[in-house]
């Protein structure tokens, strides 16, 4: 038996209390899984693993070997770390998570931009609507909406924030009007976030710093930023989008931003860069988030720059 991979195994199968995920996220089967699993138990003498139809759990002996497990990993990644060049170029594959409607935002630029920094880094990218555990899934980086993200043990750096505003098409404009202020805005038909994302109820700080507050049911609400740009394109109603979403929409004049003397509470989104909190980071990690981190604080100079100085 291959101790140290068994340990590895072990130590995953403990991670995501599945002998599935942990196959999945080591690229091996479940048959060799279980293989590496009953050796270790065997040369123990000592069951690890609770097992049933439906779960995995670590008994006493396993929540302890599976922490010295962890540690004796970690010292064996830091000395491999310690003695590696660090001139090496990052390479290898990188396997990404994002927020869906992120990834409308401008996320493919930064991702070209870094592969042509560094070409030997591969990328793998997979966009989702619901939380995300990072480490039991396998995936290395994600650009997320912190609350999407269920590890616990993640380094999480601010990458932006995202703005929201209200737009509609001049057609629905033409046949119902515009709303003068925040409280008109139920009788109108609103599109908005699902209740998961965003509750009933709506504040609007006005340019003179008052608060109001606004309770609204909408209309049509649903869980993707497409899906409502694509409803207020067809004239559906008064939607609450991201900004920087729909900033062509404004300009080519697709989309009327609404209310534009009121800025909407709480409605903004934060979006971060979160990576496993490992005490050496793997190169195409590093690189990555680094890339990333300075992409979009450049991205944000240039936007502020043009808002003070507009041509």
């Amino acid at each position: 038996m291959n101790q140290l991979q068994a340990m590895r195994v072990f130590l995953k199968v403990a991670e995501t209390e599945s002998f599935g995920r942990a196959a999945a996220a080591l690229d091996l089967s479940n048959a060799v899984i279980t293989r590496y699993v009953s050796l270790l138990e065997a040369h123990l003498n000592t069951r690890l693993l609770n097992r049933t139809t439906r779960s995995v759990s670590l008994t006493e002996a396993g929540r302890a070997y599976a922490e010295g497990c962890r540690l004796v990993i970690e010292q064996i990644e830091a000395m491999e770390a310690s003695v590696a060049s660090s001139s090496v170029d990052p390479s290898g594959t990188l396997k990404l998570v994002a927020s869906a409607s992120f990834s409308l935002l401008g996320l493919t630029p930064m991702l070209r931009g870094f592969r042509d920094r560094y070409p030997d880094v591969k990328l793998r990218l997979t966009l989702l609507h619901r939380p995300v555990d990072l480490v039991a899934e396998g995936f290395d980086v994600g650009i997320v909406v912190p609350h999407l993200v269920n590890s616990g043990t993640l380094i999480n750096r601010p990458l932006m924030r995202v703005a929201s505003v209200l737009v509609a098409s001049p057609d629905y404009l033409a046949r119902r009007g515009a709303p003068a202020r925040p409280a008109s805005l139920t009788a109108h038909e609103f599109l908005a976030p699902s209740t998961d994302i965003h509750g009933s109820a709506w504040s609007f700080t006005g340019s003179s710093g008052e608060t109001e507050s606004v309770e609204i049911d909408p209309a049509y609400a649903v869980n993707s930023s497409h899906m409502l740009r694509q409803a207020a394109l067809s004239g559906m109603g008064i939607a609450v989008l991201p900004q920087s979403y729909v900033a062509q929409d404004i300009e080519s004049g697709s989309l009327v931003r609404l209310l534009p003397g009121y800025t909407l509470k709480d409605a903004d989104k934060e979006v971060s860069i979160v990576y496993p909190g490992r005490r050496h980071v793997p190169a195409k990690t590093r690189s990555f988030v680094d890339f990333a981190l300075a992409h979009f604080r450049d991205r944000e100079l240039v936007e502020a720059d043009s808002a003070a100085h507009p041509v």
